[in-house]
């Protein structure tokens, strides 16, 4: 039985590095897990008022309901003001809702930040991981997946270096081996 992974990338500008460091990964997972990408950036922003019986929106619905059909999660953030960008934690509110109907809880997951910066977003990847541990998200903590100055490791094409894509590949494959041993 296939394993489906969901990815969520917090940036939506066009050409952001984050989707280029997203399309890589996902031709270097391993062909027995399925990848799938969640659209964030048409969520309307939680609020509490509007989830109740005729008014949920319903790209809430129907991003819960794609969301509940993964079995883990990478989370691709770029960093904006040392966190994450609002879509993302919009995107983790409106799937932990209405509560006791968290789509996230117990889903293996893998935080990946890149930036032009040189510290890689860190701010944001921690950030983000707090947030998981109240999901919880069992999140994966080595390797670390900082992608620094990513701007000087990628070419014209969206195409990483030799040695970047081979850390990618280590990043990967600790998670699959983490999500494995999660969702027997």
């Amino acid at each position: 039985m296939s394993k489906k992974i969901g990815f969520i990338v917090g940036s939506l500008r066009e050409g952001s590095y984050n989707k280029q460091v997203a399309a890589t990964f996902e031709k270097l997972f391993p062909e027995n897990i399925e990848v799938g990408y969640l659209e964030i950036g048409n969520l309307p922003f939680y609020n509490e008022d509007l989830d109740t019986e005729g008014n949920v929106p319903q790209a809430w619905t129907d991003f819960r309901n794609d969301a509940a059909t993964y079995d883990g999660f990478v989370f691709f953030t770029p960093e904006y003001n040392r966190s994450v960008p609002a879509v993302v934690k919009n995107a983790l509110d409106v799937g932990s809702r209405p509560y006791g109907a968290s789509i996230w809880d117990g889903k293996p997951a893998l935080v990946v930040s890149a930036s032009m910066g040189a510290i890689a977003g860190f701010g944001a990847n921690h950030h983000l991981r707090q947030s998981l541990v109240f999901l919880n998200m069992p999140t994966l903590q080595q390797p670390e997946a900082y992608v620094g100055a990513v701007q000087n490791l990628i070419d014209e094409n969206g195409t990483f270096n030799e040695s970047t894509t081979g850390f990618f590949q280590s990043i990967i494959d600790a998670y699959v081996d983490f999500f494995n041993k999660l969702t027997k």
